[in-house]
């Protein structure tokens, strides 16, 4: 059961002055949905304990039902989808761990490469995981410094020299504090908001405004946030020789309304469409975005080409998740059930469809032929990310090689595939360019098989030679 490319979740913490936590972070999980819709939870500490409730499926009215028997100052909140650990509610989030007489309970947003290497390492101390999830080993690791004296900042400093990956956390404890922590790379967003001496941190801005607070920052990489009784401290844990923000956010995981390192998603996805403007010739009569990630992008080549944009595919939003399905039928029938196409804008119009990325391309070849049995005259691809030739081990679900069309196909072979009239990926420069941050900022491994830590350089050496090319009609991948 997988869409066509996942993140590994939202997190969000808050510490208040006063007030009851728990409604905050259920509107903050709200907003993060897009984030993660395979299970939810909250973390609240009452004054007394550290109360945890977890939910399989949609933050929705059982979570909030359950919210509102929570009441505390401090708590934390997780909306997921697995990338490593299995698809049940016992490596659902937040994770809670007793260590002596206290609990600590963690929501991670990210993946360790080197989950393995914790894992076991963890065990010949005696340590063992109740789940198959990272976030356990990443609090475990942090624990086992931490009780043997270590601060905050020195525990979470000890961890960074044996972890590989990404880790945005937000962890609530059993005494009421509250510890958030990006790794040194920064590969998954977190950023800083407050109100008054009210303190929170979430994946994305987005979690902030719904609730009224303000933007302070985004949380530097290698830095850590302590909020306890001496009020807030922030520090670095970790020296940082690069930045690695994952260039995925910007493409399609997080919201427009966002704000990354500064920048505007919504303007980062305008750029996008404006940098395809000069790979559209001849007469075409409407540009048609794929619902939803796609929009901005189509505004902006609408704004760059004068072409209008025409709300060509409508979505059912009551449709959340499409599946792998095992046959041809059943999987064209689930992109039928999640798009329609409006017969009325599509037929005899010559069409660009603007999408975001592709990366097994069953699903975005049946748009394609259900537009053109629509009635469409032409259908042009244009795609506002580079081709995806690797896999990623930092929290998207794209774990081979194997999945992806772009390492087995050639851009040519691709356009036949898709039974598009012509198709043309965003260039690397054109992405760069658009997002606006230095190209040695970003990890952009997933596009050109380099990758800023060793250990997942090695795994993709070895997927690359172990992979089998992806065969056309078999399985499939569908893009939430």
């Amino acid at each position: 059961m997988k869409p066509e490319a996942r993140d590994a979740c939202g997190v969000m913490g808050i510490s208040l002055e006063r007030g009851n936590a728990a409604p905050i972070i259920y509107y903050g999980l709200m907003a993060l949905q897009h984030r993660g819709q395979e299970s939810c939870g909250i973390s609240i500490y009452d004054g007394s304990a550290l109360r945890t409730v977890r939910r399989y499926g949609l933050v929705g009215e059982e979570l909030q039902r359950v919210a509102r028997t929570l009441v505390g100052r401090v708590g934390i909140g997780h909306v997921r989808y697995s990338t490593l650990g299995g698809s049940s509610l016992l490596n659902a989030q937040p994770v809670p761990v007793r260590m002596g007489g206290e609990t600590f309970s963690i929501a991670h947003n990210g993946t360790i490469v080197n989950y393995e290497r914790i894992r076991d390492s963890l065990r010949r101390k005696g340590i063992c995981l109740r789940t198959r999830s990272d976030s356990e080993a990443i609090l475990r690791a942090f624990l086992d410094s931490y009780r043997r004296g270590g601060d905050v900042f020195g525990s979470l400093e000890s961890c960074s020299k044996i972890i590989e990956g990404g880790y945005s956390i937000v962890i609530a404890s059993s005494r009421g504090e509250l510890i958030a922590a990006r790794d040194p790379l920064g590969f998954r967003p977190l950023c800083m908001g407050n109100s008054g001496n009210s303190v929170a941190i979430a994946s994305e801005s987005v979690a902030l405004d719904i609730n009224s607070l303000s933007l302070i920052s985004d949380v530097e990489p290698g830095t850590a946030i302590f909020v306890g009784g001496d009020g807030v401290e922030v520090e670095r844990f970790a020296s940082c020789r690069r930045r690695a923000y994952c260039m995925f956010e910007y493409v399609y995981f997080s919201r427009p309304d966002s704000i990354l390192e500064g920048r505007s998603v919504y303007d980062v996805r305008l750029n996008l469409g404006r940098n395809l403007a000069d790979t559209i010739e001849g007469d075409v009569d409407s540009i048609v975005p794929v619902p939803d990630t796609s929009r901005t992008a189509a505004e902006g080549l609408s704004r760059a080409t004068g072409i209008p944009v025409a709300e060509g595919l409508i979505k059912n939003r009551y449709v959340h998740r499409t599946f792998i399905m095992p046959t041809q039928e059943a999987r064209e029938g689930a992109v039928r059930m999640k798009l329609n196409p409006l017969k009325s804008v599509i037929r005899g119009k010559r069409i660009v469809l603007v999408d975001d990325s592709i990366v097994r391309g069953t699903t975005l070849r049946n748009i394609v032929a259900m537009l053109k049995s629509s009635g469409a005259k032409e259908v042009h691809v244009r795609i506002t990310c580079p081709p995806i030739i690797s896999p990623c081990f930092y929290g998207i679900d794209i774990s081979s090689r194997s999945e992806l069309i772009a390492a087995n196909h050639s851009v040519e072979e691709i356009e036949r595939l898709l039974g598009a009239d012509s198709l043309v990926y965003q260039s690397l420069e054109g992405l760069i360019d658009a997002i606006g941050l230095p190209s040695g900022d970003l990890c952009n491994a997933c596009l050109t098989g380099e990758y800023p830590t060793p250990i997942a350089q090695e795994r993709a050496e070895e997927d690359r030679k172990r992979a089998r090319p992806i065969e056309e009609g078999i399985g499939d991948i569908w893009r939430e």
